[in-house]
């Protein structure tokens, strides 16, 4: 299908510019979001004559976008959240948590103008960019931690902070559950239906809550087996100390039997 751009579109092509694209990507993209118009004779006469208005709102919104870019750009921008020892969250972080923490740090920004190839599932310190205009782009860092002195370190060396918590992980299983149940909700929702992500956030919920249930049965056996063990043992020591006690009485009576006869003999 060809369009006219409305706005320059990376790796397609600037403003004004006919291009040919598939049609999915113009009716689902480009069309509904007003950043093309069908390449028809009647929308191409209507873009020359509104094309110096185009251009000059284009250039103000360019000249707003570079001025926000310059405070935003090396943002640093911390995400709490739950992970296992080797630094993999419970959920992700998506393009709607990172304009989230923007939005909080004082910046206007829609969850469409950050670009994430994929949620970020792991500790550490992410780049992400965000597009402010088709013509400018900013570089944040996204400092995923599981509490802010994590983040802190982080911070300071440049690395993940993997492995246990240093005073120990007191959240129940539950919680995590929980908690990965909502991101994984606010991730479904961004690329499914309303219908389709919840069915999809129930199963993820599921399997998330049976593998919580699992770690606690194991850690239950586990525990359960140690207070078995302490046990026999202990039996075993107090089975051995009567088996001593037996023992010597059974001396001390034949030592008496013995002094008794003795005393009979003389």
């Amino acid at each position: 299908m060809d369009v006219i751009l409305l706005e320059r579109i990376e790796k397609l092509g600037q403003m004004g510019d006919v291009v040919s694209v598939k049609p999915g990507y113009a009716r689902n993209f480009l069309l509904p979001k007003k950043k093309a118009l069908r390449a028809t004779d009647e929308n191409k006469r209507v873009f020359e004559a509104q094309k110096a208005q185009l251009e000059a709102q284009n250039l103000e919104n360019r000249k707003e976008a570079e001025d926000i870019g310059g405070r935003m750009d090396g943002e640093k921008i911390i995400l709490i959240r739950q992970a296992g020892e080797g630094g993999q969250l419970y959920g992700s972080v998506n393009a709607r948590d990172v304009a989230g923490a923007l939005t909080d740090a004082g910046f206007t920004v829609g969850r469409n103008q950050v670009e994430l190839a994929k949620p970020i599932k792991a500790l550490g310190l992410h780049d992400v960019t965000v597009r402010l205009h088709p013509e400018v782009s900013v570089t944040v860092s996204a400092n995923v931690a599981r509490s802010e002195e994590e983040a802190q370190t982080q911070a300071e060396t440049g690395q993940a902070v993997v492995g246990g918590p240093d005073d120990g992980d007191d959240t129940d299983a539950t919680e995590i559950a929980q908690q990965a149940a909502e991101a994984i909700a606010a991730q479904a929702e961004e690329v499914f239906e309303a219908d389709v992500a919840e069915e999809a956030v129930a199963d993820a919920a599921a399997e998330v809550e049976a593998e919580a249930a699992a770690e606690e049965a194991a850690q239950a056996e586990a525990t359960a087996k140690a207070e078995l063990e302490a046990r026999a043992k202990e039996a075993e020591a107090q089975e051995a100390e009567t088996g001593e006690a037996d023992v010597k009485a059974a001396a001390d009576a034949a030592t008496e039997d013995e002094d008794a006869k003795a005393g009979e003999s003389t």
